[in-house]
């Protein structure tokens, strides 16, 4: 894809904001990729939101949580992707390899991309098998 849109997962999101994360170094050289088309959209807001405020997992409270988004939303390139198709519409396509309850949030993320002409950001390798060779130009896995 030429000049992709990319979509952050919640775990990119995590890791570039986040400097004590295993992929911080990898997620932050991705990140600062000039010029780049890039945002999140309701479902990893929440997942971020949910993740760094839980006290076993991140360490803010909401309202710090909710400035780490506000702040990075103010970077170059950043753009909201709203979600407007539904669960069918969205995982239709590649539905059958959805097998279990913590594939829900990655198959909306990966539609919501597809939709959008978009590519999901990720480092969740498992992505790989969700799209599938049709929808593998709809992932990017971080290393």
């Amino acid at each position: 894809m030429k000049n992709p849109r990319y979509l952050l997962d919640v775990n990119v999101l995590i890791a570039v904001t986040e400097p004590d994360h295993m992929h911080h170094a990898s997620a932050l050289k991705w990140f600062t990729t000039p010029e780049m088309d890039w945002g999140w959209c309701a479902f990893s807001e929440a997942g971020f939101l949910r993740a760094s405020t839980n006290p076993n997992v991140g360490k803010h409270s909401v309202e710090e949580a909710t400035v780490v988004l506000t702040d990075l939303a103010r970077r170059p390139g950043y753009r909201f992707w709203p979600v407007n198709h539904s669960w069918a519409d969205l995982v239709g396509p590649f539905q059958n390899r959805v097998y279990g309850h913590q594939q829900i949030t990655d198959a909306y993320l990966l539609g919501i991309a597809i939709k959008g002409n978009g590519v999901l950001v990720s480092f969740d390798k498992a992505m790989r098998t969700l799209a599938g060779p049709r929808f593998s130009a709809h992932i990017l896995i971080l290393e």
